[in-house]
């Protein structure tokens, strides 16, 4: 425990400068990320992410396992979903990771040519086998993370887009229209279910006018939730009219044994708005 100490204090004194040899040696070509910026800001931010992970990890050398990653886990989540690494190729951070890999075992080697007679095979063994698992772990959660983070980004866009794409229109007093285009998969289906009720029921709409002309092709679990909307919808008091009803939905709603006798349907949009005239 005596020798991780000085280890530790040794690693400690070399910190800054690794981070100026890492930066110095990066390789700045990349076409995109943050290692090719030339913004002082995104340079001076870098080099103390980087600062900040050799803080992180040289404690690996002087705190028990579970403290350590309480800290580093702070590190890993906060660097993971910085801007300017999420617009950064996984691949080349993990080569990134890699290289300051590298830089540790180099400076274990350094330090054991300074104490030549105190560091057994042993020691220097488990030494290294420290640095190259908590380094991996290290890649690990942070590509996780930065995973997770986008997952998260990518699930709150894809609602953005079903909610502004399944708009219900005023067409004049508490009549609307909603024109549904393009695929429908279950996840946006259920989207235009529950955004079609509160935007009805916000707007107190009685007569709602549903298009389906834009929609060219749907499975049974679509056609129900489609369907389903209708059902709601009467249940809220609101009549509704159906119009461009492909016959393959037509189909799969037969399939299904779904109740058409409550539904006005047209065959196109215009017929149902002129009759409304």
């Amino acid at each position: 425990m005596q020798r991780n100490k000085e280890l530790h204090k040794f690693l400690l004194d070399k910190a800054e400068q690794l981070t100026e040899d890492w930066y110095n040696t990066l390789e700045k070509s990349d076409p995109t990320g943050v290692y090719s910026s030339t913004d002082p800001e995104v340079i001076r931010n870098l080099k103390q992410q980087n600062y900040e992970f050799h803080l992180n990890l040289i404690e690996i050398f002087d705190k028990e396992e579970d403290e350590f990653f309480k800290y580093f886990e702070e590190w890993v989540i906060r660097t993971a979903r910085d801007k300017d690494h999420i617009e950064t190729p996984t691949h080349y951070i993990m080569r990134e990771f890699i290289r300051v890999r590298k830089q540790y075992i180099n400076l274990i080697n350094d330090f054991v040519k300074i104490h030549p007679d105190k560091c057994s095979n042993e020691q220097i063994g488990l030494w290294k086998e420290m640095i190259i698992k908590e380094s991996d772990i290290a890649m690990v959660r942070f590509t996780e993370e930065r995973n997770n983070y986008l997952n998260d980004q990518l699930t709150a866009q894809k609602a953005m887009i079903n909610e502004l794409s399944s708009p219900v229109i005023d067409l004049s007093h508490k009549i609307g229209l909603l024109p549904i285009v393009g695929d429908i998969d279950t996840h946006r289906a259920k989207t235009i279910l529950d955004s079609t009720l509160q935007q009805c029921s916000d707007r107190h709409i009685e007569h709602l006018y549903i298009d389906l002309s834009g929609v060219f092709m749907v499975d049974t679990m679509v056609a129900h939730e489609i369907f389903q909307l209708l059902y709601s919808l009467r249940l809220l008091g609101i009549e509704t009219t159906l119009s461009g009803i492909r016959p393959e939905i037509a189909q799969t709603a037969v399939q299904l044994g779904i109740d058409f006798d409550n539904v006005n349907i047209t065959s196109k949009l215009s017929i149902a708005l002129t009759t409304n005239e």
